[in-house]
């Protein structure tokens, strides 16, 4: 499996919200939905994401930004103008939507409302805010969403969840295949015959009581050999990133089912639940209950 296909493998959009403000300078909306992930894409004129603690973005008409939830921003349409709203959840488009006058900026953005819908893997992968130009020829386009999102049919929220599916894996691949693309290591890692087939068993049975002699002896190639080149590109040992492998599919599991913390603890690779909590702690600071209980 790819890199893109690892990441995704389990995102699915439910109830996506898909919306299209319509602005006119200066303007500058502070976003505060709470959604995991956003896209923001201008269908007219150009807007500037404005991330805390990060270099503002400028993107334009074509051009996709992923945008993390947990990464608080504003959209502008020049960095330096002041927020006049905060747009939440519950007022995502009241009194920004309308028919675009001279000079104004529409804007469509698509929100994956449920945290559980995304892989903590994938979100952990992303950087605060991700452009894909439109020259990159993202898939859909802009204007087909647009369209989608006019229409009143049926099946509508369906299309509009698929169109947000699609619309991330696109973004993905053309990030992947950036040539200055910072991208994880690991992902990037994958594309070589040695680690990444290494990477692959180890994803695919988390479970197994794996050492770094037996993980060489599935690649065909010496434990020595195996543990300086996965060092080399993945930047950490085959057992430290088992470990973290290991604690981001118990936060997913966390996150998304009410299975037990011994359960999960046995389904990825632990005795039981006090040997997951440990590991868990160190690696998030938190026990699982607690995590759990932040969704």
């Amino acid at each position: 499996m790819d890199a893109v296909s690892e990441l995704l493998a389990d995102v699915r959009a439910h109830g996506a919200v898909f919306q299209q403000a319509v602005v006119s300078p200066p303007w500058a909306l502070r976003m505060s939905s709470g959604a995991p992930l956003t896209l923001a894409m201008p269908l007219q004129g150009h807007v500037w994401i404005v991330p805390d603690d990060h270099e503002p973005v400028r993107i334009g008409r074509g051009d996709i930004a992923v945008v993390r939830g947990d990464v608080p921003y504003t959209v502008a349409d020049d960095p330096t103008t002041a927020p006049t709203r905060v747009i939440t959840s519950d007022d995502y488009c009241v009194d920004t939507c309308g028919t675009p006058a001279k000079g104004a900026s529409v804007l469509v953005s698509g929100a994956f409302e449920r945290r559980g819908d995304l892989s903590e893997r994938l979100l952990h992968a992303l950087p605060a805010v991700l452009v894909v130009p439109a020259a990159d020829s993202p898939y859909p386009s802009v204007e087909t969403v647009a369209e989608e999102i006019a229409r009143d049919r049926p099946g509508q929220q369906l299309v509009l969840d698929r169109l947000l599916d699609l619309m991330l894996v696109s973004a993905l691949r053309s990030w992947f295949d950036a040539p200055d693309t910072d991208a994880p290591a690991w992902c990037r890692a994958m594309d070589d015959p040695l680690v990444g087939r290494a990477l692959r068993l180890l994803h695919d049975n988390p479970a197994h009581a794996w050492t770094v002699a037996d993980l060489a002896a599935k690649v065909g190639v010496s434990r020595a050999g195996l543990a300086r080149r996965f060092t080399a590109l993945v930047g950490e040992s085959p057992m430290a990133y088992l470990t973290g492998w290991r604690i981001t599919l118990a936060a997913d599991l966390l996150r998304r089912t009410n299975q037990t913390v011994s359960t999960i603890a046995r389904k990825v690779g632990y005795a039981n639940a006090f040997a997951l909590s440990v590991a868990f702690k160190r690696l998030r600071g938190t026990r699982p209950s607690d995590y759990r209980n932040e969704r």
